[in-house]
């Protein structure tokens, strides 16, 4: 449901769809406009917005409908995956079926979850204000805080997985594989801020930017360090530069590592990872070339997705062998 949730709300971003809902309603918005004086009153607000009044004037109700169910799902389906969390977590608690160490990690799973919402409402405020776009940092925010549910949410189940594994555990890589995760989510949060920049409608061509190795304009802003999240060339060199950088690595950690791997399991998630980055890159690649198309776009961020996860499991695999939280039947 995380990893649906994490692509849902790419699709929002990619069709403009985030600053359709000008309103957070938390514990009542389930309900969708039903009567025709509902959409009205709904779109008005919209219209008020500067997306609209700088973007989409002269949209109309039906066309504003087409943005408005993306958003409605995102924040719907939020609503689910928190219900998800705290029911079943009611109910085994109360049969006292969890130890202290589950139920503990699964409320600040659910904790994290509801700052998740929050944070994504302080960041759709700053579109609704003078910029038809929300702030790239606030986007980025959103993105690093959903990777760690995700990536909080995929360690717990691996821990009531108990996956068996081998009496050597690959203790001897992980700060290695560590180093590889750190590496992939800066990556990914590289990409946040070409999102947030729309950076990826620029420079279309691949390996050279404007002719060039090294684009001119990386430093024009001021002060040097803004270039880094606002400079639409600096941010999408920085983003190149990381996803090479991560294949690379991958790929040598891949060549050096695989050997000395204990288990079946280990080198298989290491082959995967290693195809997973190459992928990655070609579609990255693709993406870019064709200037953004939606089913690449929302691809690539899939894919970011299960390399991120294909890291997090290497690294579990290789954890000392003491079960960490456990349900009781």
């Amino acid at each position: 449901m995380i990893f649906v949730m994490i692509l849902i709300g790419g699709l929002t971003r990619l069709t403009h769809s985030g600053l359709s809902m000008t309103e957070w309603k938390p514990l009542t918005g389930w309900i969708p406009p039903l009567t025709d004086t509902a959409w009205l009153e709904i779109f008005q607000n919209y219209q008020a917005t500067p997306e609209y009044q700088k973007l989409n004037v002269g949209m109309t109700v039906d066309e504003f409908k087409s943005i408005f169910w993306l958003e409605f799902i995102h924040r719907v389906w939020g609503r689910l995956i928190g219900l998800a969390v705290i029911l079943p977590l009611g109910f085994f608690a109360l049969k006292r079926w969890l130890d202290r160490s589950l139920a503990i990690n699964f409320i600040a799973l659910f904790i994290l979850g509801g700052l998740q919402g929050v944070l994504g409402w302080y960041m759709v405020q700053s579109g609704l204000v003078d910029h038809p776009d929300v702030s790239p940092y606030r986007l980025t925010a959103h993105l690093g805080l959903a990777l760690l549910v995700y990536g909080y949410a995929l360690w717990l189940a691996l821990n009531l997985l108990n996956l068996p594994h081998s009496e050597f555990p690959e203790l001897n890589q992980r700060g290695g594989t560590i180093a590889l995760l750190v590496l992939i989510t800066v990556t990914i949060l590289s990409g946040g801020f070409v999102a947030g920049n729309n950076a990826g409608l620029t420079y279309n061509t691949f390996p050279l930017m404007d002719g060039r190795l090294v684009p001119a304009g990386l430093f024009e802003l001021s002060p040097v360090y803004v270039n880094f999240f606002e400079n639409v060339t600096a941010v999408q060199f920085n983003h190149r530069m990381l996803a090479i950088s991560t294949v690379i690595v991958v790929l040598l950690y891949w060549v050096c590592r695989r050997s000395y791997m204990t288990t079946a399991r280990s080198r298989g998630i290491l082959d995967g990872l290693a195809l997973g980055v190459l992928f990655q890159a070609v579609l990255g690649i693709s993406t870019l070339l064709l200037a953004v198309p939606l089913i690449l776009a929302i691809l690539h961020q899939a894919t970011a997705i299960v390399v991120f996860s294909l890291a997090i499991w290497l690294i579990h695999n290789g954890k000392p062998r003491k079960r960490f939280g456990s349900a009781q039947a």
